[in-house]
């Protein structure tokens, strides 16, 4: 089985700046991805940004140029810089990993519990 825990969110002001982390324990034998979610009150859940084990990354049209992902895909944590931040950026983040937890098992998706951001105006 494979944990997320996600660490650092909390209350900013617009203009701000925060770093979420996320860390995988467990045995994890591979991985595809590593990406950031997040969902705000009454939304869907969106992806914010990914990052792929080769070291590709994607981002949302409205995090573009604020916001960083990066990660270590030996010790399988990944961390999304946010800066720049706006009051719509207010949502609960959460980590995910599609990993594979032993040789010949499919990849699975896990999902951290959440991290709140707020962003004040």
């Amino acid at each position: 089985q494979v944990q997320l825990v996600e660490s650092g969110g909390g209350l900013v002001q617009a203009g701000g700046s925060l770093n979420v982390s996320c860390a995988a324990s467990g045995t994890i034998f591979d991985f595809n991805v590593m990406s950031w979610y997040r969902q705000a009150p009454g939304k869907q859940r969106d992806m914010v940004a990914t990052i792929a084990k080769n070291g590709a990354t994607f981002y949302d049209d409205s995090v573009k140029g604020r916001f960083t992902i990066s990660s270590d895909s030996v010790k399988h944590t990944v961390h999304l810089q946010m800066n720049t931040l706006k009051p719509e950026d207010t949502a609960v983040y959460f980590c995910y990993i599609a990993a594979q937890t032993k040789i010949g098992d499919p990849m699975r998706i896990y999902w951290g519990q959440g991290t709140q951001v707020t962003v004040s105006s």
